[in-house]
């Protein structure tokens, strides 16, 4: 499976006081927070744990049909800038991130080695959704393929395992 987040930085400044009181309390753990609070570009932590948090969230949801918000029982595991796990009851879920001057772009899957297999779709692939979920068609083999897509501000991105 597949999930994936992006947050637009212009956009999340202008729609978003991370550092409003109880805004971290809401969203991450403390040791996530410790993270934030520690990290030489705070802001950049925030929106890169809380894409992961998201990306994850979309694979969870599609796997078990629960939706919700419950971003801190949505626990990341920060190996570096660009990648870690999250987890959820006892559900692991890898995280791979790319950070630009404008965007953080972060795309989750519950097997390690799909991240080597990701395909970005153009913006032409017919997405269908049934109940929310995204998915496309595999016109020579007749099946669902599952899908994430996600879109902030500026940039939208939509992703699936190749």
């Amino acid at each position: 499976m597949i999930g994936n987040d992006i947050v637009d930085l212009e956009t999340a400044r202008q729609e978003s006081n991370w550092k409003r009181k109880g805004f971290l309390d809401k969203i991450f753990t403390p040791q996530e927070q410790f993270l934030i609070l520690n990290s030489e570009k705070p802001e950049i932590m925030v929106w890169n744990l809380w894409s992961r948090k998201e990306a994850a969230y979309k694979i969870y949801n599609r796997e078990t049909k629960i939706s919700g918000y419950f971003p801190t029982k949505l626990v990341c595991f920060y190996e570096s800038a660009n990648s870690g796990t999250v987890t959820i009851n006892n559900t692991l879920y890898y995280t791979k991130t790319t950070i630009t001057e404008d965007y953080i772009d972060t795309i989750a899957v519950s097997r390690k080695n799909s991240l080597n297999r990701i395909s970005v779709l153009d913006t032409e692939t017919k997405i269908f959704k049934d109940v929310g979920i995204p998915y496309i068609i595999d016109a020579a083999l007749k099946s669902r393929i599952p899908v994430s897509v996600s879109h902030h501000g500026r940039f939208i991105k939509s992703v699936r395992i190749k």
